[in-house]
């Protein structure tokens, strides 16, 4: 399977912040920002909000000199199978801070062995997750989800996937045609959420946002009800903000 090579911001931010992360990581005893700026390769101007963000997920923490050393987050990691499950618990805490912060249920999808999947999501009785009424993974063309993880693959890797799941009609909204489909996966700008306005099911709109992690393909999605379509955009443009967090518990 190959990948369209086309990083978006969050993942760029990921890349600068595993820099500083390895940075702060090589001074037990605590780094300026300034040293850290020298030795990351970063402009200050592109380190104080990865600064900001690393301290807001406990990555790393500022002591009493101003200087920077490794938060409790990273300490509680630990290694191993207990460094798997802290992570998990951590991606659950972001997530469930994002479906707060955006008033949405949010989900993280990966494309696993040429499958649609949803590897975790955080929603609430005031944030329903979306009713699957049709298997997620037969619906790539019409979910939000689906069509941001298959903007990620190349031609053949989209051919591949619909040969093995047939374009369908789930509403009148649907994009029946392959060529059509194709098209807006192709004009689908990298840092745009990709949207779903009832394509996938009656009643529901979603957004999408690439999740870049290593050699993986995935995505960070909300979905809301009918009755909130208009929060939707203002909702995916914090999403897509909000991304760079996630990707870290992914990527550390």
């Amino acid at each position: 399977m190959a990948l369209k090579p086309e990083p978006t911001a969050p993942f760029h931010s990921v890349q600068y912040a595993l820099r500083v992360l390895e940075t702060v990581s090589r001074h037990g005893g605590g780094v300026s920002d300034v040293q850290i700026a020298r030795e990351a390769g970063l402009p200050v101007a592109h380190l104080s909000p990865l600064l900001l963000m690393l301290r807001r997920e406990g990555y790393v923490e500022q002591v009493s000199n101003g200087a920077y050393v490794i938060g409790d987050s990273l300490v509680l990691l630990g290694s191993g199978a207990t460094r798997r499950e802290a992570l998990q618990a951590k991606l659950q805490e972001t997530l469930g801070e994002l479906r707060d912060s955006v008033g949405a249920a949010v989900y993280i999808s990966r494309y696993i062995d040429g499958e649609v999947r949803i590897t975790q999501f955080a929603d609430g009785p005031l944030t329903p997750k979306v009713h699957e009424w049709v298997d997620f993974r037969s619906a790539a063309h019409a979910s939000a989800v689906g069509k941001c993880l298959l903007t990620q693959l190349d031609l053949d890797g989209r051919r591949d996937h619909l040969s093995r799941h047939k374009i369908a009609r789930l509403t009148s909204r649907t994009i029946t045609s392959e060529k059509v489909l194709f098209s807006k996966l192709d004009s689908q700008p990298p840092t745009v959420p990709v949207l779903d306005l009832q394509e996938y099911a009656v009643g529901t709109v979603c957004a999408a946002v690439p999740l870049t992690a290593g050699s993986s393909v995935g995505c960070l999605a909300l979905s809301l009800p009918i009755e909130h379509a208009h929060r939707l955009r203002a909702a995916a443009d914090t999403l897509n903000r909000r991304a760079a967090p996630v990707v870290l518990s992914l990527a550390i």
